[in-house]
């Protein structure tokens, strides 16, 4: 079997999610031909897992103190050369196209024929899930921006449609969770801010990620620069995590069992949906706005949740070798059967019936 798989380079969640299905499709012998797009070629690091890759400019957001900037976005994007791109991928070689958000392979896959399978969070939102809807143009662009025949939709709870559990990277790491180290992520914020933020809670230690603030310890802060090894040893040691509502972070965190605080990126509609789900789980805190105090009562009575979801990467990739024997609602019921309840969720995915009424979230329009 050769795939073509197609994955959106903005932010993180997405490759580390590839770096998972890579392994499971090396495991299983599927040949595999990975394509980038979203960031400069020189970002991306620790991608050796993809073996010889393509990059692409594609499309991405722009995003300045915590804030969507649409006019800088809108500026960057290049949609002549995005066109003169998806024209140049010959995607007949493949027996199937896998796009991670990703548009190129998307609509070169739409455009020649070729099957073509959307597997990542944002297909999720193709349901009835708890979600912001007060932007319809940012909705439509999710709904339209790298289309798929099939949808493999993930999230971290089904909210009664055959959506998957989140897919997350298996790492032999020791669990070692230190209640006063916090591990810190928030690559849209101003540092500086966060730097202040974080000085103004002297009792807890903090391990800041971030690319522009020269790597060091500014009294209870250290600084780290970008990078997955050293990441994850951080994340394995800190039993707080502070970041944006991205949904790969927070669905590791969740798998580690992290006391969570996610801010979204303001006027991305993405990060506020997921904001929305996890209050509504009640699996973790989020605010608009951060600052110390925010940070520090967050730390004094927020509860640590942990979720055991299965390996969703091993079961999709036996899925797609399976030639489409097993329908999608099976696989979620399968793998939704592998996730313990825990306080007072119940995973248990039933295809007959909705379990969840997400009507009934605060700010989700009937």
């Amino acid at each position: 079997m050769k795939i073509l798989y197609g994955v959106q380079g903005t932010g993180n969640g997405h490759i580390t999610r590839a770096r998972a299905m890579a392994a499971e499709m090396h495991a299983a012998g599927v040949e595999v031909d990975f394509v980038f797009s979203g960031r400069l070629p020189e970002d991306y690091f620790d991608m050796a897992v993809f073996g010889n890759y393509r990059t692409f400019q594609g499309l991405s957001f722009v995003a300045r103190n915590g804030r969507l900037d649409l006019y800088a976005t809108c500026k960057s994007a290049n949609l002549y050369k995005l066109y003169r791109d998806i024209r140049s991928i010959d995607t007949h070689g493949y027996d199937l196209v896998i796009t991670d958000f990703e548009p190129i392979v998307a609509w070169a896959a739409k455009r020649q024929g070729v099957p073509c399978v959307g597997f990542g969070h944002q297909y999720a939102f193709k349901y009835d899930i708890p979600r912001y809807k007060k932007n319809f143009i940012a909705q439509w662009i999710m709904s339209n921006f790298a289309p798929a025949a099939t949808q493999l939709g993930a999230h971290w709870h089904h909210f009664g449609h055959p959506i998957l559990p989140p897919l997350i990277h298996a790492q032999q790491m020791k669990n070692m969770a230190d209640p006063e180290q916090v591990l810190v992520y928030l690559p849209f914020e101003n540092s500086e801010a966060v730097l202040d933020w974080l000085d103004g809670v002297p009792n807890y230690r903090f391990r800041l990620h971030c690319k522009d603030i020269e790597p060091g310890v500014y009294g209870n802060v250290e600084v780290f620069p970008f990078g997955r090894e050293v990441f994850q040893k951080n994340l394995a040691e800190c039993e707080s995590v502070l970041c944006n509502a991205g949904f790969e972070l927070n669905s590791e965190a969740l798998q580690l069992g992290r006391r969570i605080l996610a801010k979204p990126l303001k006027g991305q509609i993405e990060q506020h949906s997921n904001a929305i789900a996890l209050e509504f789980l009640g699996i973790a805190k989020t605010c608009d706005i951060l600052n110390s105090q925010v940070i520090q009562e967050w730390l004094e009575t927020s509860r640590v949740v942990q979720i055991s979801y299965p390996n969703v990467a091993r079961a999709v990739v036996a899925w797609l070798q399976s030639s489409n024997d097993i329908s999608v609602s099976d696989l979620c019921e399968s793998l939704w059967r592998q996730t313990p309840n825990v306080r007072g969720i119940d995973f248990k995915y039933d295809k007959a019936s909705s379990s969840i009424n997400v009507k009934n979230v605060k700010g989700v329009t009937a």
